[in-house]
């Protein structure tokens, strides 16, 4: 934040953090509400947070989960598919679901509409299907350019995918593929 990233300035000194943590989580109490930060491991990026508030029961996810497209696999910074599983597992271990799994914990993405635990649990699903296609096709040889011809993403598409933007679908089978290693290991 304090240097130059791909053309973009520095942060300016005022926007810069006065409080950061090291290691795996920071308990803290602000504004009546005992907060949580999770740090989970090569999510998104190797930079992510999860934030629980606890009294109000609502977990801001940042880009680890987002409700307008597949999620975004940094992995010049450190993102890893698995990564972004394991995230996606941890806020569904938080979550305390209400009657009939609805409501219950808040659940803020880093874009898109307010949810809850049925709404990351189907993208965690959805994410882990596409990654464990990703990772047959690649166990069998298949080059990145044919895993983008044989779609794996395909029925999903409609919900999820762009072909133009920021993160396109392809990028999206790119990074995974990429995430999974040589031999296909995650």
């Amino acid at each position: 934040m304090t240097i130059s990233d791909g053309g973009r300035p520095p942060s300016p000194f005022g926007m810069l953090p006065t409080d950061t943590y090291m290691g795996s989580r920071k308990d803290l109490f602000f504004n009546d509400d005992g907060i949580r930060i999770l740090h989970p491991k090569n999510a998104h990026t190797d930079g992510d947070s999860i934030v629980y508030f606890r009294r109000s029961d609502v977990i801001s996810t940042g880009d680890i989960f987002t409700t307008i497209g597949y999620p975004v696999i940094d992995l010049a910074h450190s993102g890893s598919i698995q990564g972004e599983i394991d995230a996606l597992n941890q806020i569904l271990g938080l979550v305390i679901p209400a009657r009939n799994e609805e409501a219950g914990t808040y659940i803020i993405p880093s874009h898109g509409r307010l949810c809850d635990a049925a709404d990351v649990a189907y993208y965690r699903d959805m994410v882990t299907i596409i990654r464990d296609r990703i990772l047959d096709m690649k166990k069998k040889g298949m080059t990145l350019d044919q895993v983008k011809a044989a779609k794996p993403t395909k029925d999903y598409d409609p919900r999820w995918g762009a072909n133009s933007g920021a993160w396109t679908t392809n990028m999206f089978v790119e990074a995974v593929y990429q995430s999974l290693g040589e031999k296909g290991t995650h």
